[in-house]
């Protein structure tokens, strides 16, 4: 028994470098998908957040919704459509998606403070993201493309220590209207914007593969040059476009890591943090 205890510590103690090193950084971390949810899953992402934050480092939490979007919308007698990994988006289905950002906003917060931790929802009402028309918007619709993010709300609950949980809709400025945009980029928006150490995008592989039906073609390390060529040959494509695109725009601003990583593997978010060899696919500038 002690000598079970006397490894938890040594756990500890190998964790201490990488706490000193990214406290008060801002780590923005992009959940949605399948696993969002998957109540086991979306519990122990949460829980590796309310750690992060515990131990003095700063993590933004911006979430999707897909699944229950698509739920919502089939139950309007329409069928989901994408075009490049992006939702097609009518006047009637932007209202379905507001709302159910909102709802499910609501729900991380709720959840986050359960586990202990401090949280505050940034929804529509915000106006985090200021957008413009997508150029794709006559094939898919209100869909945004972020033009600037203001970063002020986050900010102050980052200074409260408080996890801002941010709900990726889009405004455009002098309009009323809501724009759709897909978190992943809006997430890499927001990481640029607040000067992020990190942007980990999580998905439901376990990163990018060399050949898609391979797990062994595993690529660890990923430049930025080499992602058009992956796109070409199918090895990237559908959901996972948007984000390599968005890790490369994030890595174009002051985002100095980009990682895509398993977020159905337990503790992901830990080990990606605070081991050496980390998981999933890094993307690098060169």
């Amino acid at each position: 028994m002690m000598e079970e205890y006397i490894k938890k510590a040594d756990i500890l103690i190998e964790a201490l470098p990488y706490i000193k090193t990214f406290r008060h950084k801002v780590v923005v971390v992009k959940f949605g998908g399948s696993m969002i949810m998957d109540q086991q899953l979306r519990r122990g992402v949460l829980q590796d957040i309310v750690f992060l934050s515990s131990v003095g480092i700063r993590p933004v939490l911006v979430h999707g919704g897909g699944p229950i979007i698509n739920q919502r919308i089939k139950a309007l007698r329409e069928q989901p459509q994408f075009v490049e990994g992006l939702r097609v988006t009518d006047k009637k289905e932007i209202l379905v998606i507001v709302r159910t950002l909102s709802d499910l906003n609501k729900q991380l917060v709720k959840e986050i403070k359960e586990l202990g931790g401090g949280a505050s929802g940034l929804d529509e009402t915000c106006k985090i993201l200021r957008v413009k028309k997508h150029h794709l918007a006559k094939t898919i619709g209100c869909v945004g493309e972020v033009t600037s993010v203001n970063s002020l709300p986050i900010v102050r609950l980052l200074r409260k220590e408080f996890i801002p949980v941010i709900a990726p809709i889009g405004v455009a400025r002098g309009h009323r209207n809501y724009y759709n945009i897909n978190a992943d980029q809006a997430s890499a928006h927001i990481a640029a914007s607040l000067s992020a150490e990190k942007l980990m995008l999580l998905t439901n592989v376990k990163g990018i593969r060399e050949d898609i039906d391979k797990e062994e073609s595993l690529i660890s390390t990923l430049g930025v040059g080499q992602v058009e060529k992956l796109i070409e040959s199918k090895a990237i494509q559908s959901g996972m476009i948007p984000k390599v695109r968005a890790a490369i725009l994030a890595l174009q601003s002051k985002v100095k890591k980009t990682h895509i990583i398993d977020g159905r593997l337990k503790h992901s978010l830990l080990l990606e943090v605070f081991t050496d060899k980390g998981i999933g696919t890094e993307i690098v500038k060169k």
